[in-house]
C-alpha cells in the first residue's frame, strides 16, 4: 500500500509539474512561437512594441546564400528585441522589391533573386502594421536590411502615422540601416580596410556580418581559394575574401546598440 501511495505521489507531482511548465510563456521573442492567449497575455502584460523584419532574397555573388538579408535581420532583430525587453519580432518579410523582372534588372539578372512591385510592397507593410495594432500593440518598428526599399518604408510609415493619428505609432529608426551600410564601413576603415574591400554589395562588409550571425551560409572554403570576383559575379566595389567573424561581430554589436538606443529615443523611453 506504502508504495502504491508514493507511486501515486510521484505521478501527481509530475503531472503538477507538466501543468506549471506548460503554462509557462515561451522564452523566445520570436512572434511564431507563441499561441494567440500567450501573445494577448504577453501584451496585456507589457510587451507592446513589435519589430518587423525586412530582409529580400536576393544574390550576394557565387559565395553567399540568397537569404543573407533574412538570416541577418531576424537574429539582429531578436537582440534588439531581448535588448529593449518589452519587445517582440514578427516573421521575417522576405519578398521586396529587387529590380523589374522584364526586361530583368539590377539584382533579377541573377537566379534566385525575388521581386515584387513597391507599391504591393508598401501595402504589405501597412497590412502588416494594422494587423498588429488591432492586437493591441502600440509601437510597429520596420527594420530594413536593404537599402533599395528605404524609401519605401518611409512611405509605409508616413501613411500609417497620418491613418492611426496617435493611437499607435510607427518608426523606422535610421540608425539600423545606416549602421549596417555607411556606419560599418567606417569601424572597417579604423581597422585597416579598405574601401576596395569592404564593397557596397557582397564585398567584405556584407560577408562579414553575415559570417558573425550564419556562418553557414558563407561558402568559406570556395571564397578563400577563389580569385577576386567582380561585378559579373554580383560582387559590386569589394572584396569579400578577408571576411571574418570577429570582423562581423563589430558591426553587429554596433547595429544592435545603436538600434536600441535609436528605438528608446524615438518611444520616449517606453521601449524598455
Amino acid at each position: 500500500m506504502r508504495i502504491f501511495l508514493r507511486n501515486a505521489f510521484i505521478v501527481l507531482v509530475s503531472l503538477l509539474a507538466c501543468r506549471i511548465v506548460s503554462a509557462q510563456p515561451p522564452d523566445s521573442v520570436q512572434l511564431e512561437d507563441f499561441t494567440w492567449t500567450e501573445l494577448r497575455d504577453a501584451v496585456k502584460a507589457g510587451k507592446t512594441t513589435i519589430i518587423i523584419p525586412i530582409g529580400g532574397t536576393e544574390q550576394s555573388g557565387p559565395y553567399v546564400a540568397l537569404g543573407k538579408h533574412n538570416a541577418r535581420v531576424k537574429v539582429l532583430a531578436a537582440r534588439i528585441a531581448q535588448g529593449l525587453g518589452n519587445a517582440l519580432v514578427a516573421p521575417v518579410i522576405a519578398y521586396v522589391p529587387e529590380g523589374s523582372v522584364a526586361p530583368p534588372t539590377s539584382h533579377m539578372r541573377f537566379p534566385g533573386t525575388i521581386t515584387i512591385p513597391d507599391d504591393v510592397f508598401e501595402k504589405t507593410l501597412e497590412s502588416a502594421a494594422n494587423s498588429f495594432k488591432v492586437h493591441g500593440f502600440k509601437y510597429v518598428v520596420f527594420l530594413g536590411d536593404h537599402g533599395g526599399y528605404q524609401n519605401d518604408i518611409k512611405h509605409a510609415v508616413v501613411q500609417l502615422n497620418r491613418t492611426w493619428a496617435g493611437q499607435a505609432h510607427a518608426l523606422v529608426p535610421p540608425e539600423y540601416y545606416g549602421t549596417s551600410s555607411d556606419g560599418y564601413a567606417q569601424i572597417l576603415r579604423q581597422h585597416g580596410y579598405r574601401d576596395d574591400e569592404i564593397g557596397t554589395h557582397a564585398g567584405l562588409a556584407d560577408t562579414a556580418l553575415l559570417l558573425a550571425v550564419a556562418p553557414q551560409m558563407v561558402r568559406l572554403n570556395q571564397l578563400h581559394d577563389a580569385p577576386k570576383p567582380g561585378p559579373a559575379e554580383g560582387v559590386y566595389g569589394g572584396d569579400p575574401r578577408r571576411a571574418t567573424a570577429d570582423i562581423g561581430r563589430l558591426g553587429t554589436d554596433a547595429i544592435v546598440a545603436r538600434t536600441i538606443e535609436a528605438i528608446r529615443r524615438d518611444t520616449g523611453g517606453k521601449s524598455q
